[in-house]
């Protein structure tokens, strides 16, 4: 008889068998309408959670409070979230129109709304990856606030330690801190965290702002004072999706009215008709490649094309920048801000009424006759992808009877990656994308090679990407998987299967765009999470990502122009 083996599921397993369960839970509590995160309809997301451990977390399977994931998390949500009980994610339901003020996180472009002293409501308008990122987001600090809790609470009769008194007393007088009583409040904070007094002085700053300087500690008291008033039997925090959210998402309401609004500008300009490039990109450096060193050839005379770059994309900046942005208007370009509830800017160039003399591509052989149009859009965010770029591909409708398809050349996409083997700043050109949790993949002919890019400094790797349902779920075995076995997977990033599922779905089978459509894919490494204290919460590229963002983009735009 044969021996049956004693079958071990690797760590790679269990923690995709985790991903997969916070999606399926996720999909069910939003079906549902709300639920209590630290109550039980909450434990399937919490422990999934725990038995996922992604890097961006850190600490979160340990009883110290992690820091860094944290501050990551903080700046991703609205100022004030950590003192609310309920949490309520709608859809774009008129707050704008309100006496509201809108509160949008410092990372994240979202709309958020402080109802009262316990309620915020943040809008979802791009889709369920930004449902799967705040509730990720609000598991995790809720998670940390119950650490803080078990750390200060003494007996069930609800008597506290004396640092937590004390840190009470410091947030509750309301005032700037005094050097000596700063340092004073982060002793026994650093008690009630389980971190040094070093590790909390060195993040301390990071959570501050002009306005709130002590904002460290301010968070960490309401997340505690929360966590302890639900453990002495007061009101759960909830989190409540709106009805309308509910029956709006999905259906690509906000990606159909900025599809419909970017075409209606190309038809009042009589640019319907040309053929068409579209760039997902920022919103800074198609307009640069193109203008800045004309526009600042006095001012940075002798300096390198680069250099000029890196002063531009300096935060303040602003008047250089606006120069650009002045000369581009009066040159072909056309400036949408969002106004669909997407958060997706738009730029449109009309490259007919580019002086080429005065541009970075002097030598731009452009058909004269049908000049291209270039069509830059914001990142989008996850599965907003496909939603926008499905809706932009769709043929115009003038009238009912009238329909104007797009001669759309190519889809260009210049994004930011985590990446597997390399560091922040390299460059990485896909030839596949996988979407992770399902057997999804999309093979194509991307028109940039490794070998463009060869000769400027930058480490360059080519190979699959891993598209991924949120960049804060990623842990170092399920990245070695991919990375190590056959599929052998050079980064991660949010969007790519998405924009490929939509470019391929309009050009082979809807027969929308023309089915030679070209596609461009490039992303620059702003982390690599295989490597400790090389993942997102350790902080921005800085200037480390200026080269790598234009060397692409003007790659993009060399096959654009003919160059």
């Amino acid at each position: 008889m044969k021996e049956i083996k004693n079958i071990v599921r690797s760590r790679a397993q269990e923690s995709s068998s985790a991903v997969e369960k916070l999606y399926i839970t996720m999909r069910h509590l939003f079906n549902r309408g709300f639920y209590k995160p630290m109550g039980v309809s909450g434990d399937t997301l919490r422990e999934a959670l725990l038995s996922l451990r992604p890097e961006i977390y850190g600490t979160i399977a340990e009883e110290k409070v992690e820091l860094n994931g944290l501050l990551y998390v903080i700046e991703r949500l609205p100022i004030g979230i950590e003192e609310c009980r309920f949490i309520n994610l709608t859809s774009d339901e008129g707050y704008s129109k309100s006496h509201f003020t809108a509160i949008v996180p410092p990372k994240r472009k979202r709309n958020c709304y402080r109802i009262d002293d316990e309620q915020m409501n943040v809008e979802i308008t791009r889709g369920r990856s930004d449902i799967y990122d705040i509730l990720t987001h609000l598991t995790f600090i809720f998670i940390e606030s119950h650490k803080i809790k078990h750390n200060v609470l003494i007996d069930e009769t609800g008597e506290v330690t004396r640092d937590w008194l004390k840190l009470e007393q410091a947030v509750l007088q309301n005032k700037k801190l005094s050097l000596v009583d700063r340092e004073k409040t982060l002793s026994h904070t650093a008690n009630i965290l389980g971190r040094t007094f070093a590790e909390v002085m060195d993040i301390y700053d990071s959570f501050g702002n002009a306005d709130k300087p002590d904002r460290f500690l301010h968070v960490i008291y309401w997340l505690g004072k929360l966590a302890l008033e639900e453990a002495m039997g007061g009101t759960k925090r909830t989190v409540t999706f709106s009805p309308i959210l509910r029956e709006r998402l999905g259906h690509h309401i906000h990606g159909e009215i900025w599809a419909t609004n970017i075409k209606q500008v190309l038809k009042e300009n009589d640019l319907l008709n040309r053929p068409i490039h579209i760039i997902s990109a920022n919103m800074h450096s198609v307009m640069n490649s193109i203008f800045a060193t004309h526009v600042h050839k006095t001012k940075f005379k002798d300096k390198t094309d680069f250099f000029i770059y890196e002063e531009l994309s300096k935060s303040g900046a602003h008047d250089l920048r606006n120069k650009v942005e002045e000369f581009a208007k009066q040159h072909g370009m056309i400036s949408l801000p969002d106004a669909s509830g997407t958060n997706i800017d738009v730029q449109i160039f009309d490259t007919a009424k580019i002086d080429w003399k005065k541009s970075a591509f002097a030598g731009a052989k452009i058909d004269e006759k049908c000049p291209p149009v270039i069509i830059v859009m914001d990142y989008a965010f996850g599965e907003q992808a496909y939603e926008t770029i499905d809706e932009l591909l769709k043929p115009y409708k003038e009238s009912k009877d009238k329909k104007t398809l797009l001669n759309v050349v190519s889809v260009s996409i210049m994004g930011k990656a985590g990446i597997l083997e390399g560091g922040k700043g390299d460059i990485m050109i896909p030839s596949a994308h996988i979407n992770e949790g399902t057997g999804d993949n999309y093979p194509f002919e991307n028109e940039l090679t490794a070998e463009m890019f060869e000769g400027n400094g930058i480490p360059v790797y080519a190979g699959p990407m891993v598209t991924v349902l949120g960049t804060s779920l990623q842990n170092k075995d399920l990245l070695k998987f991919f990375h190590d076995s056959t599929w052998g997977v050079i980064g991660l990033e949010m969007e790519g299967a998405y924009y490929q599922k939509a470019v391929q779905s309009a050009s082979k089978i809807r027969k929308s765009i023309n089915p030679d459509v070209k596609v461009r894919y490039a992303y620059y490494a702003s982390d690599n999470p295989l490597e400790t204290g090389s993942t997102l919460a350790s902080g921005g590229l800085g200037t480390t990502g200026v080269k790598p963002t234009y060397l692409i983009t003007i790659k993009i735009l060399e096959q654009i122009f003919n160059l």
